[in-house]
């Protein structure tokens, strides 16, 4: 058994994953209260679409600026299908997103894969700006600026009338991040994974080695893009209303700032860079409060301490905080078995007696 989890990537992320599951599961249900749960929700959601934009940013190397409208579009499937058919199932919702985002990012990516550096991505800053100024044109489907109301997925009956929305919906979205990082995990793992990092170490050795890059480049936007398809999915039943002010381009420097933060090129960094995203304000916002500051100062000053976190994270840990972390952790591991062969050195053996 040790043999089959050493050797079995995919046994032993199922095997972590699980334990990751019950752990969640036993705190979103008997230690986190409702609030609690409605910010790991959004940890989780952001966590999925940073995680996405890790494999096409980190490991591809194409860097995109518009992943806030790729979870537009994947909201507004969401928005749109239970407008007209309100007695879908989330599973059936969640998986629209996801086709209908993929397809979006083969369409980006078939286009991205002929830019390179700065053109890509001011390639896809004009779809971050430019998306959220359809649903005003298109009013009668999209709901225009004031957006589409969507009603929130209510818990199984067996659970009981008690249950509270906020740990329904926390289950949903850690369910659907540890799938989404399961799959990935794998994914960067295989030979797709290499090929991904190959493309961005260097695009005329892997096309010598064999690698279609093209076909490379548009396979990671479209994994990307059906990542962040599911956080809009399950961004728009935890807002409750779609609409274009959810989507800005600060969306997609925030989910950009969360990867590098955390880690570029890390999966665990994405939910490390998403966890700095979303408490970092609660925190400091606690901050400005306490510290019974004016209005104006007060709501600048969460602002300035997520720039001062940000300049001394990429200070600090270079490669991230993850890769910062995982720094510490060999060098603690250095020492401690540098420690254990330090000990007494043996006894001179005794000369033989002549």
């Amino acid at each position: 058994m040790s043999t089959v989890f050493r050797r079995s990537t995919l046994v032993r992320h199922g095997l972590v994953f699980l334990g990751l599951a019950v752990v969640l599961l036993v705190l979103t249900s008997f230690v986190f209260d409702s609030f609690t749960n409605y910010n790991v929700t959004e940890v989780a959601i952001y966590a999925i679409s940073a995680a996405g934009l890790t494999v096409l940013t980190g490991i591809n190397g194409q860097v995109s600026l518009g992943h806030g409208a790729l979870m537009m579009i994947g909201a507004y499937t969401t928005s749109v299908l239970l407008t007209r058919h309100p007695g879908l199932p989330l599973i059936l919702m969640l998986v629209a997103s996801i086709a209908t985002t993929g397809i979006a990012g083969a369409i980006v990516g078939l286009a991205g894969a002929r830019l390179r550096g700065p053109y890509l991505a001011g390639a896809t800053l004009a779809l971050a700006v430019a998306l959220p100024q359809v649903p005003s044109h298109f009013a009668s489907v999209f709901g225009g600026n004031q957006g589409l109301s969507v009603a929130a997925s209510t818990p199984p009956a067996f659970l009981g009338s008690s249950f509270a929305p906020e740990q329904w919906l926390a289950w949903i979205t850690l369910a659907a991040a540890l799938v989404t990082f399961f799959v990935l995990a794998n994914l960067v793992r295989s030979a797709t994974g290499q090929r991904f990092r190959m493309v961005r170490d260097n695009e005329v050795a892997a096309r010598l080695s064999g690698v279609d890059v093209a076909r490379t480049q548009v396979l990671a936007f479209v994994v990307s893009a059906a990542c962040a398809g599911l956080a809009g999915s399950l961004f728009a039943y935890w807002v409750s209303v779609t609409s274009p002010s959810g989507f800005t381009l600060n969306l997609s420097l925030s989910l950009l700032t969360a990867i590098v933060i955390g880690g570029l090129g890390s999966l665990s960094g994405a939910v490390l860079g998403s966890f700095i995203l979303v408490y970092l304000p609660v925190w400091t916002g606690g901050l400005a409060s306490s510290l019974n500051l004016s209005t104006n100062v007060a709501n600048n000053v969460p602002l300035a301490i997520y720039g001062i976190v940000l300049i001394g994270a990429i200070l600090v840990f270079p490669r991230g905080v993850a890769g910062g972390v995982a720094s510490i952790v060999r060098g603690v591991t250095r020492v401690l078995r540098s420690s254990r062969g330090t000990g007494p050195l043996p006894a001179a053996p005794e000369a033989p007696s002549q």
